[in-house]
């Protein structure tokens, strides 16, 4: 049977890197959380391959590793842009117009919501709820946090990261 999905190659330093992290970790089952946060930070996603060693560091079944992973919305098995674009959908933000702050990314990036532009710049997801609710609306690039987005500020934002 020939195998239709390509098999990524992962670095001997990211990889050994991971390990110590497991170690670091004690290979306790128990912080399987932290080390896939720390496993994302290292490698930018949780391919099948990362996740494979996961559970083979912390002797837990990778269809364990996979429900966690696909479980919180903070993990992703996909490549993320190099400044991922996170609209909150919550409650007040949704009120407050998020869905159009949305529209106007993905116009802006000709990208869909799970979609990482071509050149690798941008990614685009939605998330539940950032906690900051007097914000409202709240996008993310990366770490920096902006609040009372509205349609037309999108392109700035954009900006900041040409």
């Amino acid at each position: 049977m020939l195998d239709v999905m390509a098999e990524i190659k992962l670095a001997e330093s990211k990889v050994q890197e991971l390990k110590d992290v497991c170690k670091k970790f004690g290979y306790d089952k128990s912080e399987l959380i932290n080390v896939l946060h720390a496993a994302q930070g290292i490698f930018g996603y949780l391919p099948a391959e990362v996740q494979e060693l996961v559970a083979n560091e912390l002797k837990v079944n990778v269809a364990h590793v996979y429900g966690v992973v696909t479980f919180y919305s903070f993990f992703t098995i996909t490549p993320k842009g190099e400044h991922p674009v996170s609209v909150c959908m919550g409650t007040a933000c949704y009120v407050r117009g998020a869905e159009k702050v949305l529209d106007e990314f993905k116009r802006l990036l000709d990208i869909k919501v799970g979609e990482t532009t071509p050149d690798g710049r941008f990614s685009i997801s939605n998330l539940r709820c950032v906690g900051a609710c007097g914000l409202a609306p709240v996008v993310t690039v990366g770490d920096k946090v902006y609040g009372r987005v509205a349609p037309e500020d999108v392109k700035d934002i954009l900006a900041e990261y040409s």
